[in-house]
C-alpha cells in the first residue's frame, strides 16, 4: 500500500484530492532517482488533514533544510520539488504557453535551482539507461529553444479533438508530449516539469485522467519519451510505449508498463520483444469509438450514474449547453440512455453497464 492511499480509499473528497496530489508528486521524482524524507510525508500527512495550508506545509520544509545540518541534498531535491508540484496540482489555473512552461520549471524547482524558470543556455546529452547506457537523445540546439517550444505549442493549437476519436486523439496527444519532451528546454527538471504540464493539460480540457500511472510509473514514462524521441542504428522513433502509458492514464486500461520491456542494447534483438506487439487490453470507452468530450461526459457518468448535466458541466469544466449537447448526441447514438426520467433517474451506457 502506498502512502496516503488510507485517505484516497476512505478519506474525505478534499483529503482524496491532496492525498492524490502529493503521491503524484512524490512518484514524480523517481524520474531522477530521488527519494524524499519521513519529514516531508509527516508534513504532507498534515496537509492533507487539514492541519496546515499547503503554503505552510512548503515553508515548513524550507525552514527544515535551512536549519538542519548535514542533511542530504538528494532528499532536499526530492522534498523541496515534491512540495511544490502538490502546490501546483491542486491550482486550477493552467497557461498553454511558453510563459505556463516556464513557470511550471520555476515553481517546481524555485529554491533548488538558480536556473529554475530560464531556459538552457548550453547543449545536452544524457545517456540513457534504456538505450543500453550509452547513447543520448539529440535535443534541440540551446540557440533554437524559444522557436521549437513555440512552433510545436502552436501546432497543438491548431489540432480539433472534438473531430477525432480517441484512439488519434492518444496517438496525436503521445506525439506532441514527446516532441515537447525532446528539445529539453531546461538544463535539470524536464521530465518532471513535461509531466505536470501535461497533467495540467489534460485537466483544462476536461480529460479524466488518473494520475496514478505518474506517482507509480514516472521512470517508466521517461523511458517511453526517450524511445519516441531517439532514433539510430536499426533503432527507429516510436510512441507505442507512450500510448501505452496514456492509455492507462485516460482510458483507465491495465496495459503493462515494464521498463525492460523498451530496453534496447547490443545484447538484445532488433526487434521489439513480441509482448509488446500483442494487443493490450482495450477500454470500453476505446470501444465506442468517441470523442474527446464524449470519453470526458462518459468517465464522469460512469463514476456517478445519477449525475446530473449541470455537475457533468461542473466536472469537465464545460458549459451546460455543450454538455447538453454531447449528451443529446451520445443518446443519438445509443451510447447513453437516460433512466427513470430527469428528476429521478440514472444514466446508463450501452454495451458497458453502470452499477449503482
Amino acid at each position: 500500500m502506498s502512502e496516503f492511499d488510507e485517505y484516497i480509499v476512505h478519506g474525505e473528497p478534499g483529503q482524496k484530492e491532496k492525498a492524490d496530489a502529493w503521491q503524484t508528486a512524490i512518484g514524480l521524482q523517481d524520474v531522477d532517482g530521488l527519494k524524499v524524507s519521513a519529514y516531508l510525508l509527516d508534513t504532507a500527512r498534515q496537509h492533507i488533514e487539514g492541519d496546515i495550508s499547503i503554503d505552510e506545509a512548503r515553508e515548513r520544509i524550507k525552514v527544515y533544510y535551512e536549519t538542519k545540518s548535514g542533511h542530504d541534498e538528494v532528499d532536499e531535491e526530492g522534498d523541496k520539488a515534491s512540495a511544490n508540484i502538490a502546490k501546483i496540482l491542486s491550482e486550477p489555473s493552467f497557461a498553454f504557453s511558453i510563459v505556463g512552461l516556464t513557470s511550471i520549471h520555476r515553481r517546481i524547482f524555485e529554491g533548488i535551482f538558480k536556473f529554475a524558470g530560464q531556459l538552457r543556455t548550453v547543449e545536452l546529452s544524457k545517456k540513457e539507461w534504456v538505450l543500453g547506457g550509452n547513447a543520448s537523445v539529440s535535443y534541440q540546439p540551446a540557440v533554437d529553444l524559444r522557436e521549437a517550444i513555440e512552433y510545436d505549442l502552436a501546432r497543438e493549437k491548431e489540432f480539433d479533438y472534438s473531430s477525432h476519436p480517441i484512439s488519434e486523439i492518444i496517438n496525436h496527444l503521445a506525439r506532441f508530449i514527446a516532441d515537447l519532451w525532446q528539445i529539453h528546454p531546461f538544463r535539470e527538471g524536464n521530465t518532471r516539469t513535461t509531466a505536470v504540464f501535461l497533467i495540467k493539460y489534460l485537466r483544462s480540457m476536461g480529460i479524466p485522467a488518473t494520475n496514478d500511472m505518474f506517482k507509480e510509473h514516472s521512470w517508466y514514462f521517461r523511458n517511453a519519451l526517450v524511445r519516441a524521441s531517439y532514433k539510430g542504428l536499426n533503432i527507429s522513433p516510436t510512441t507505442e510505449f507512450v500510448e501505452r502509458f496514456l492509455r492507462n492514464v485516460i482510458l483507465g486500461e491495465k496495459n503493462e508498463l515494464r521498463n525492460r520491456d523498451m530496453l534496447v542494447g547490443a545484447s538484445l534483438p532488433k526487434t521489439m520483444p513480441q509482448s509488446i506487439k500483442a494487443p493490450n487490453p482495450k477500454s470500453q470507452f476505446d470501444a465506442l469509438n468517441c470523442t474527446l468530450e464524449e470519453l470526458a461526459v462518459l468517465k464522469t457518468i460512469e463514476d456517478n450514474p445519477k449525475i446530473t448535466q449541470t455537475d457533468i458541466a461542473k466536472s469537465i469544466k464545460k458549459s451546460a449547453s455543450t454538455v447538453k449537447r454531447i449528451t443529446s448526441g451520445l443518446v443519438e447514438k445509443g451510447i447513453l440512455i437516460r433512466r427513470n426520467g430527469r428528476r429521478n433517474g440514472w444514466w446508463e451506457i450501452q454495451t458497458y453497464k453502470v452499477h449503482l
